[in-house]
Parts: C-alpha cells; structure tokens; sequence
C-alpha cells in the first residue's frame, strides 16, 4: 500500500479530503457549543454568527494524513510538526482574544524557532542575488525569520472574503507538492498534497456551505497556510541553490520564482501597507482597501472576485515556470511590473465605476 501512494503521491489528497469531510460535521458543532464564532460588523458582509475555526479541521485531517503516509519520517520532520502546532494555538487565541499585532508577531517568532532553528529548514543561499552564494548562519536566521513573517502575515492579511486564503493555498500546495513530487522529495510532496485535500474541504464549506454550514477559516487557518508555505519556500529554495534536483526540475531564479507565485498576497501587503504608511497611520491598522476589496467595488460578487484572483494566480504561476531560469532580478522586475500594471487597471475600473454611481 505504501508502495501504491509512494508511486502516486496525489492520491493522498483524496485521504485527506475524506478525513477533513468526516471531521467538519464535529468541527461545526463544537465551535456553535463552545460559541467560537464571529458576529456581523462593519467590516464583514455576512449575517449570523459563523464558526470561525475552520483551520482546526484543515489541520486535525492534514496532521492525520501526513502522520498516516509518514509516519517513518516523524523523527526527521517532527519539530517541523511541533511548530505548526504553536502556529495553530497562536492563531486559536488571535481568533478568541483578538492579540495585538506584537503579541502575535512574538507567537509568528517562537514558532518560527521550531523551524528554523530546531528542523533546520531555512534560507541558505542567495543563488546569485546581488552577487552573493550561501550565507552565514547569522545572516541565515535573520532572513529566514524576515521571510517567515512576511509570508505569514500576507496570507493572514488576504484571507478577507470567501474562498480566496483557501483557493490561493490550493494553487500553492499543489505547485510545490508537484515539484517536489518530480524532485524526489516524497515526503515534502505528502505535505503539499495533505495540505491540498484538508483546504479543498474547506473550500466547499466556506463558499458553498449556506448559512448552516459555512465556516471562516480565522487566524488559525491562515497563519498554519502561512508557515507550512514557508518552509516549502525554504526547502523549494535550498534543492535548487546546490542542485540537488534534476536538470529538468532546476529553478536557477528560484527565489524570484517564489515571489512570482506568491505575488498577489505579498504585493498587495506591500502596496497596503505603504498606502497605510503615506497616509500617517499603522502599516497594521485594518481598512478596506486590499486588492479584494477593490475588486468588490467593481460590482463582483466574492465567487467572482475570488474567481478572478485565483486566475491570476494561475497566471503568475505560468510566468513563474517561464522564467524560472531567467536572472532574479529580470524576473522580479517583470513580475513586479505586471503586477503594477494591473492594479493600476483596478484603480481606473474602480474610478470608472464610482463616478458613474455618483451621475
């Protein structure tokens, strides 16, 4: 049997899909008992209370899954699996007692500990960038951690309407289960695949579950997406910097083809929190004005702004793929570009949009 999955590493996700279905009904009926939910407010659009722990079923039927096809590996991967937990319980508490963003970037720290400094998954070489290979293991730590919390918070910050944190995880899982898939990586690629099964439950319930059944996916959800991405970026970024993996499989770009793929959660962190900043307030203050809330303003629905940003992700994971081997620098300025251009359309459709309303 493990030979069968070890040949066919996607079907793992089926397991996991069936495992977060079984869970969902008992994960929906605590939070109601245990009142883990949100009320409606200015800045959400639904009615009624909706459990907001989704991320304890994406976790209890990836946790299970992996543990289930892995379970030889738990020595090598086992502080990796500890500091998912940490990044639930920190998440669990963000969702009950609202942290404050130092408070929660302290949870982000000690998590990122069991990683970094305990699993020794971490950025190693800089393939090239500005001139530099591998690092010192100072250097090492500090960009490591810089990433992590960059990462984290830009999945935390996109997950603001139904189905776009879990869709865009989706996307992601799957590229890197599938790379690391051909790369050899088998248990990394249990990983990505485990992930992909637990979110597509989720998926179903958040967007099409009604008001019975609908559940949001809270802190704990996004920032446990937010870490395991970032250890795929890590390990993604290692195999390549010392070309461990096939010729077929080199990403010489592979910091740049990160960027690439992640682009509309870190651009739009990026362009949020400097607007934030220009205009005098905390780069950590919540407003409306993130990518999804500009698509919104449009006049889509949350199906079809979700719809369209997973698109576009889709996109960039092409261009991603195209240049892959390109110079970092060549590709991070295309990517970037592109993802100026297009927000820069938004704006004009918005603008379009708000005076006609006001005629």
């Amino acid at each position: 049997m493990q030979t069968f999955f070890n040949t066919y590493p996607f079907l793992i996700g089926i397991i996991s899909f069936l495992l977060g279905l079984a869970c969902m009904p008992i994960v929906l009926k605590i939070a109601r008992e245990r009142h883990f939910v949100v009320k409606p407010n200015k800045r959400m659009s639904h009615t009624g209370e909706i459990p907001n722990i989704g991320g304890i079923d994406i976790c209890t039927s990836f946790m299970l899954t992996y543990i289930i096809f892995e379970y030889s590996s738990l020595k090598e991967s086992q502080f990796l699996l500890i500091g998912l937990v940490v990044i639930l319980f920190v998440g669990f508490v963000d969702d009950l007692l609202d942290l404050s963003p130092l408070s929660k970037l302290l949870g982000e720290m000690l998590a990122g500990v069991a990683m970094i400094g305990f699993a020794d998954i971490r950025i190693t070489h800089l393939h090239g960038f500005i001139g530099i290979g591998e690092i010192n293991l100072i250097s090492s730590y500090l960009l490591s951690f810089f990433v992590l919390v960059a990462i984290i918070n830009a999945l935390n910050l996109i997950d603001g309407i139904d189905g776009l944190a879990s869709g865009l995880g989706i996307i992601y899982c799957l590229f890197f289960a599938v790379w690391f898939q051909l790369a050899g990586e088998l248990s990394w690629a249990t990983l990505g695949y485990s992930m992909v099964g637990a979110l597509a439950v989720f998926f179903i319930y958040n967007v099409f579950g009604g008001s019975k059944r609908k559940i949001f996916m809270g802190d704990s959800g996004s920032l446990l997406l937010g870490y395991l991405l970032t250890a795929f970026v890590f390990r993604f970024c290692t195999l390549n910097a010392y070309h461990i993996v096939d010729e077929t499989l080199q990403c010489n770009a592979a910091p740049a083809v990160c960027i690439c793929v992640l682009s509309v959660p870190l651009f739009d962190t990026l362009r949020v929190m400097l607007t934030r900043i220009k205009h005098r307030r905390s780069p950590f203050s919540p407003d409306k004005n993130h990518i999804h809330h500009l698509l919104l303003r449009t006049g889509l629905n949350h199906i079809q702004t979700t719809g369209v940003l997973l698109s576009v992700t889709l996109l960039f994971v092409g261009l991603a793929l195209l240049g892959r081997n390109w110079n970092i620098w060549l590709l991070v300025t295309v990517d970037f570009t592109v993802c100026c251009i297009l927000t820069y359309i938004l704006w004009r459709v918005v603008d379009y949009q708000t005076a006609q309303k006001q005629i």
